[in-house]
Parts: structure tokens; sequence; C-alpha cells
């Protein structure tokens, strides 16, 4: 199982992500080697999935640097690499309200694609595409559908000493603990499945 993670890196030796299988940093100027999370968000959000599927492979495709911020061209890039290195699953713990970038979405994205992504912006929106919005109450070992949307926590893994409210939290953790749903199923159906089996799942939780 082959998970991609489009943000902003990974910190490969986290004790909560370790190993990573590889990555790229990806920049106006092109590709690069340099998949090295600097701002943290990447590290959690692989953390969250790898909590649930612990024998993935996970590959750092690296779009943010010094803040959370980036570009169409860089996302495109991003789905490129991705799909050229034959990803599983794709997490997209980010999107864009900007309903002009929808065809660049719709060129790069096909139904035989696993994209996890945030709820109510682009990607998100696409047919096909798992679309994820947080629910506070709801516990990190389950998810819930309703509307036509999975719902989960806005919590990545805990941290030892740390209180929950100084934690990450936010929209990105709830699309990553649903990656991980997701890749959990995959490994049981197929990509053109896998919605109703997540949907099927999510019943048994309610």
């Amino acid at each position: 199982m082959k998970i991609a993670i489009i943000d902003s890196g990974i910190h490969a030796g986290h004790p909560h992500v370790v190993p990573v299988a590889g990555g790229v940093g990806v920049t106006p100027k092109g590709l690069s080697g340099d998949f090295v999370d600097r701002l943290g968000h990447g590290t959690a959000v692989a953390g969250a999935i790898r909590e649930k599927v612990p024998d993935a492979e996970l590959y750092a495709v690296k779009v943010f640097d010094q803040r959370l911020s980036t570009n169409i061209d860089s996302i495109v890039r991003a789905f490129e690499w991705c799909i050229e290195h034959r990803m599983d699953v794709i997490n997209l713990s980010l999107g864009t309200a900007n309903e002009a970038h929808r065809q660049r979405f719709e060129r790069i994205i096909s139904p035989a694609m696993l994209i996890v992504a945030a709820a109510h912006i682009l990607p998100g929106t696409l047919p096909g595409v798992i679309a994820v919005a947080p629910e506070e109450d709801c516990p990190r070992d389950v998810y819930r559908y309703r509307d036509g949307v999975f719902h989960a926590s806005p919590y990545p893994r805990a941290i030892t000493g740390v209180p929950v409210q100084f934690n990450l939290q936010g929209a990105s953790f709830a699309v990553a603990n649903m990656t991980g749903f997701a890749a959990r199923a995959l490994e049981r159906t197929s990509t053109e499945t896998i919605r109703d089996a997540l949907v099927a799942q999510a019943a048994s939780h309610s």
C-alpha cells in the first residue's frame, strides 16, 4: 500500500511515522529531493495515517515549506508525481475555494485514483473524491457519513505530556484520519467499490 501525503513534507525520524518510503519536494522551479518537514503539519498528518495502517509505505509530497500555502501549479505537479509513481492513495489535507481551478483538477484526477480531501472545497467537491469534514465529538477510531460527506475526528495522534488543546487540530487531521480508514478498506476491496464499502462501514459505527 503506497500512500502519498501532499503536505509540508515529513520528518522521517519522528516516532509516530517511521519509516518513510520516500518523497519529493515540489516547488515552482520543479522537483527536488528535499521533503523535510519544517512546519510539523505533514508529520502530524503522516502520524495519524500510520496509526491506522502501520504497514503502509508513506511518501512525502512536499508542497509547503516555510508556510502553509502553495499554488495550483505545484498541486498539479504533485498529482502528476503521484500518478507517475503509482500511489494507491493520495491524502490531500488542503484545497481551494477558487472555482477557476476546477478544470485543472478535473483534467488531472481520474475515477481510478483514490483521493481523500477536505469537503466543500476543491478537489473535495469533485466526483469520486472521498470528501471529509471535521467533527469535534467523533472518536479518533471511527468515522461517520451523512449527506455525501465523511466525518472524522479533527485531532492527530496525541503527544505525551501535551494537552489536547495545545496540539494541532483541524480539518487537515480529519482528512488524515479518514485516509487511514480508506487505506484499510482498500486492502479488502477495489478503488471502484471503496466508497460503498466505507459507507457500509460507517453505518456500523452509528
